[in-house]
């Protein structure tokens, strides 16, 4: 199993845990991930990152696709891999949501699935640089030649010589979303992602394997999934923690009628609580939305406890059939627990 330490976005002081971030890497992880909301951004602290470590992968998790066009993020994404050595960055991708979308970016929601689409081909052939990039596309079109357009635009190649396999992570949890991961993309970010879902994930990657052809399946392709994960002895408290952020996602990150972390709560069995989570908090009673969050909820989906009991449940995780596991902690203890558990090898240790 490989390894993931995750670090988010940062709140209102820039802050990066290099501590954490070197002893992750001195255990063995494979990667190290950021993220983006409205506040720091996810590629800029991989390149600070790149400059301390010698080897593990730099991964966003995610970027959001309105923040920046195809050609934008694939420069981003080259020059930070091109900085690190090659062969570290990992391009996690996903849309946010409308609220973001509309309100932080200023862009039209449109149609989701045919941007990702674009998105990525776009990306897929500036990294392979086999010719000057022009695309067709139903949501992005290279060369623009929409209203305003002076019809003069042209095809044009990277200058920039990298990785023309750079990897890119898609970060869903619907079914024509997983199926496009398997078609187009190198790896999956499951969005509500536990182990008991498994199968219904990987029926839908296969799918795209099909439809993608040329023998594309599992050996090629990384599912990487993020566990919250606390060593203590008190799992009650420790889950109580989590029920904020739960709230503010499901019940207030989206519209009422667009919210995709309230619908994989619903995908998951959870329906109920999660009408009333979103009824509570957009009422503006967050402190009563977050009591309706259910602990076998919050549970299924995280490693919290003492370490036996981690170990445990770690199993189920383990026999998911998830390539990879992004350890969501800021306990040191529990990176050293978790590279334990999933015995993966320190830096320079003999296997």
């Amino acid at each position: 199993m490989k390894l993931g330490f995750s670090i988010g976005y940062s709140g209102a002081e820039m802050a990066l845990p290099m501590d954490m971030i070197l002893q992750a890497e001195r255990l063995g992880y494979d990667s190290v991930w950021t993220a983006e909301a409205y506040g720091s951004d996810a590629i800029s602290p991989l390149a600070y990152i790149a400059a301390k470590t010698e080897r593990i992968r730099l991964g966003t998790g995610i970027i959001q696709l309105a923040a920046r066009t195809p050609a934008a993020t694939a420069m981003a994404a080259q020059t930070v891999d091109a900085l690190a050595g090659g062969g570290r960055f990992i391009l996690g991708l996903g849309v946010s949501g409308p609220q973001i979308v509309e309100g932080w970016y200023g862009q039209p929601w449109g149609k989701p699935y045919w941007r990702i689409r674009d998105y990525v081909s776009i990306m897929k052939k500036i990294f392979a640089r086999d010719e000057p990039v022009s695309h067709e596309g139903r949501e992005i079109s290279l060369p623009f030649t929409g209203e305003g357009a002076l019809g003069i635009g042209k095809p044009l190649m990277s200058i920039l010589h990298t990785n023309p396999h750079l990897p890119i992570f898609l970060g869903s949890g619907g079914p024509a979303n997983l199926r496009m991961a398997g078609e187009l993309c190198d790896g999956l970010l499951p969005l509500g992602f536990v182990p008991s879902r498994a199968a219904e994930y990987r029926a839908s990657i296969e799918e795209g394997f099909a439809k993608a052809g040329n023998g594309k399946g599992w050996d090629t392709f990384e599912i990487q999934t993020s566990v919250s994960v606390n060593v203590t002895d008190d799992v009650r408290g420790a889950l109580r923690a989590l029920k904020p952020g739960v709230a503010l996602y499901v019940g207030g990150m989206g519209h009422k009628n667009v919210n995709f972390h309230k619908e994989q709560m619903i995908k998951r069995g959870y329906g109920e609580a999660a009408e009333r989570i979103q009824e509570l908090y957009l009422a503006g009673r967050k402190a009563e939305a977050l009591e309706e969050v259910p602990d076998d909820f919050l549970d299924e989906g995280a490693l919290i406890g003492p370490p036996d009991r981690i170990r445990e449940r770690y199993r189920a995780w383990a026999d998911s059939g998830v390539t990879g596991i992004t350890v969501a902690t800021r306990q040191p203890e529990a990176l050293d627990l978790m590279a334990e558990v999933a015995e993966v090898q320190p830096v320079g240790a003999s296997s």
